[in-house]
């Protein structure tokens, strides 16, 4: 069972799972926390082509029942 000082004492966590957690997210070495990157282009192309692929879908639907 993961045993961290920096718990409090009310908060068992008996999987230990929680404290492992926030043992490797405070490892203590000064880093500040990463922000996440801006999204790439590669990314922007792929929700546009699930858009796309979202509206062709509702579309052919929306043909079949009134068809």
């Amino acid at each position: 069972m993961a045993n961290n000082p920096q718990s409090p004492s009310g908060n068992h966590d008996p999987a230990g799972s929680t404290q492992m957690f926030r043992a490797f997210v405070d490892d203590g070495d000064g880093r500040q926390p990463q922000t996440a990157a801006p999204a790439s282009g590669g990314s922007r192309v792929g929700v546009i082509v699930g858009v796309v692929a979202a509206i062709v879908i509702v579309a052919v639907v929306a043909w079949l029942a009134l068809g």
